[in-house]
């Protein structure tokens, strides 16, 4: 029986495009680049300082592999709980959880993101109510 395959796809990552958090992320596997149906994956580069919006990712989950740099990520119903997170790190962020990522260090936190929303920006809510539970 023969079983027939999709196209593989390579990117090197060069444009980035804004996503509703707040940050610049570089393109990458996702619906719109490659046809990819349940995973979209990403690098994202925060500048020192940087902060995103509270948001979550409606019924999708996240993996994060942090590369280079630090970030701390506050997380819950209210952002109550707090992780910092350092190179060599992997990050699992269950579907439905707000989180606030922000880059305390003084250069560059880079990360790889994988989620199961094969758009990327499909599934992502913003919470502003929550903002302001974490100081700038």
């Amino acid at each position: 029986m023969s079983r027939q395959s999709g196209t593989c796809h390579k990117l090197r990552p060069g444009q980035t495009y804004s996503g509703k958090q707040g940050f610049d992320y570089f393109e990458g596997i996702a619906k719109e680049t490659t046809g990819a149906q349940a995973i979209c994956m990403h690098i994202l580069s925060v500048p020192p300082g940087g902060r995103a919006k509270a948001h979550k990712h409606e019924t999708h989950e996240t993996a994060i592999y942090m590369i280079s740099g630090e970030a701390v990520m506050f997380w819950g119903d209210r952002l109550e709980h707090r992780m910092e997170i350092a190179p060599g790190d992997l990050v699992y962020i269950p579907a439905d959880t707000p989180h606030l990522p922000i880059n305390p260090g003084t250069s560059d936190a880079v990360a790889v993101i994988a989620r199961t929303d094969p758009h990327e920006q499909e599934s992502v809510v913003l919470l502003p109510e929550l903002d302001s539970l974490v100081p700038e």
